[in-house]
């Protein structure tokens, strides 16, 4: 797995609606978590068990049905997969998730990782890569890399004795192989299916039922959705004629991959008030489109952003170097590019769960008056 196809994936991480009230799904009767944006999960909970159903974003039905029981509390569902909370030896495998258990405090669970080489969390990196044990402190406990997430090493996972492994379910995967013969609970982290930053973001709830961190995570998520719309709504109440238009990413190969309409990425847009080409499409995915499609369509966006992981800084010549149509971009012409190198800044790591940082760019980007005295997180300038 490469950095771009990351930066792809990343792009689908960029209908049941949860109430107040007594509900009855599959024979547990229970009081539903009130979430108010997260579309794909519910959560419905009595004095002792939580259950958690996951819908199927890429059709009918249920994804995954998860009980989360205490850990010395007898409880045998007939169907589903029970999980024992607190979890305190977990494997994960997404450095967004890596990333959210440090903001909640709850890393000290993490025993395993897997794609260590694509989390810029040094933290994580810190304590896989302990070497006298006997100079760190006490309290601190040792992570095990546990190889590519594709391919994981089935034996670190084994001597872990994990209680769970977080892993990201794709659309016809085949499955997770030997992982599913293990008997550990697989926790399908699904929400980066959702269609919103907001009800991607507020999955961290779910998580921190899982880690006993229910109170951060609550806690945390009602910053991210203050700061965010303390962000768009500012843009409101902004002078709309300074707002520009935006182009996201670049030819990978002879496809250019661009966010769909009703993609976190797009309504992230829409939220800051900015003009995007496809805005009126339907897709909550990328488009795989031709270089053609797109220049006759976005070639005159004032502003032009995608993902970057070269060493050195990226420049207009490397650009045309690329691809020599490039030059025919509005952006390209004016130098109104920017990217994000994800090897240098915590982009992946953050975003899913802190949609408001990602947010803040936005609104610098598209918007004039606020660049030359606000300071980008994730991007930068590309140089001349």
């Amino acid at each position: 797995m490469n950095k771009i196809f990351v930066w792809c994936i990343a792009l689908l991480m960029l209908v049941v609606s949860c109430r107040q009230g007594r509900v009855a799904t599959t024979a547990f009767e229970g009081d539903t978590l009130h979430l108010k944006y997260a579309e794909n999960i519910v959560i419905v909970r009595d004095s002792a068990v939580t259950m958690v159903e996951l819908r199927n974003p890429w059709g009918e039905g249920v994804l995954h049905r998860y009980w989360l029981v205490p850990k010395n509390a007898d409880f045998s569902p007939s169907e589903g997969t029970v999980v024992r909370v607190p979890l305190q030896r977990s494997v994960v495998f997404n450095t967004a998730h890596a990333s959210l258990l440090l903001m909640l405090d709850a890393d000290e669970a993490i025993a395993g990782v897997a794609d260590l080489k694509y989390m810029l969390l040094p933290e994580i990196h810190r304590r896989v890569n302990f070497v006298d044990f006997s100079t760190r402190n006490a309290s601190e406990k040792p992570i095990v890399d546990c190889g590519d997430a594709m391919n994981p090493d089935i034996e670190k996972i084994v001597e872990l004795d994990a209680d769970a492994i977080l892993l990201s379910p794709f659309e016809n995967s085949g499955g997770y192989g030997q992982l599913e013969k293990l008997g550990v609970p697989l926790i399908e982290c699904a929400e980066y299916m959702e269609t919103s930053a907001l009800g991607r973001a507020e999955w961290m709830r779910f998580y921190g039922l899982l880690y006993g961190c229910e109170v951060q995570a609550d806690s945390l998520f009602a910053v991210v959705e203050r700061e965010y719309f303390s962000l768009s709504r500012s843009e409101e109440r902004g002078a709309r004629s300074e707002k520009k238009s935006i182009l996201t990413e670049r030819l990978t190969g002879s496809t250019w991959y661009v966010a769909g309409g009703r993609s976190t990425v797009a309504r992230l847009i829409a939220d800051v008030g900015g003009a995007y080409a496809w805005a009126d499409d339907e897709h909550s995915g990328s488009l795989p489109l031709s270089f053609e499609t797109v220049l006759d369509k976005a070639g005159d966006a004032d502003v032009w952003i995608f993902n970057y992981t070269g060493a050195m800084p990226l420049t207009r010549t490397m650009l045309a170097a690329e691809h020599h149509g490039y030059q025919a971009f509005k952006a390209f012409q004016t130098g109104e590019i920017y990217y994000v190198n994800s090897l240098q800044v915590p982009y992946f790591e953050e975003v899913s769960f802190r949609p408001d940082r990602l947010l803040h760019d936005y609104t610098i980007l598209l918007n004039p008056s606020k660049q030359n005295h606000q300071k980008l997180r994730y991007f930068q300038k590309i140089t001349p």
